[in-house]
């Protein structure tokens, strides 16, 4: 088996078992009565989704040697920083708070491995067009979506994905302050990975590769 292929089922690999992970433990969620929408509406799950489907898409891509064009890079660039982003307010954040039903092997996967993989992935195998800077506007409208939909429905119905985002205890000083942290953080990740993107080249040769456009 060429590189290429190898590189794809590793791809395909832990993009499945991503979604193998999420799908269980939503399983558990609704098993235990909770709300299907709460647990949509948590970053982790959202981004682990987000960044498995790409990766299932890349894997088939490079086992067909394929590439697609600067949009899909883009928005691949966008799962990257999210993923960063969410191994990252983990652990400054969430990494001693009780997680309920949440599996430990699941918890390891979506919190630890995956964040490694994914910005592994764009390093080893990066875009072969160069990713403007300009574009890092576009990589904050997820974020930026998410934190105002977090808001706004916990607001409504008094619940939470993550504690940093619950005014109840300390008001919304210390979640506007936590917000913007968080934003800044996702700025300076996105133009460090960004940057990087730029300056690697690709483990499998661009050349070998039919760009599809």
């Amino acid at each position: 088996m060429t590189t290429t292929r190898i590189f794809a089922a590793a791809r395909f690999l832990f993009g499945a078992v991503t979604l193998i992970a999420v799908g269980t433990q939503l399983g558990i969620h609704i098993s235990n009565g909770f709300s299907v929408l709460n647990f949509f509406s948590y970053f982790t799950n959202l981004s682990n989704i987000f960044a498995a489907v790409v990766l299932l898409v890349e894997s088939i891509l490079t086992w067909q040697g394929k590439t697609l064009g600067p949009s899909w890079q883009l928005l691949r660039g966008i799962s990257v920083v999210c993923m960063a982003l969410v191994g990252i307010v983990f652990q400054a954040l969430l990494r001693d708070v009780d997680l309920g039903s949440l599996l430990p092997w699941i918890n390891t996967w979506l919190h630890y491995v995956m964040p490694v993989v994914i910005v592994a992935d764009w390093l080893i195998q990066s875009p072969r067009h160069l990713i403007a800077l300009r574009t890092l506007w576009l990589a904050l409208l997820f974020p930026l979506v998410y934190l105002a939909y977090s808001l706004i429905r916990g607001a409504a119905i008094g619940w939470y994905a993550y504690p940093f985002l619950n005014p109840s205890s300390g008001g919304y000083g210390p979640v506007a302050i936590t917000c913007v942290i968080v934003a800044v953080a996702f700025v300076v990740t996105s133009a460090v990975l960004f940057w990087l993107a730029n300056k690697f080249r690709p483990l499998i040769p661009t050349a070998s590769l039919l760009e599809v456009r």
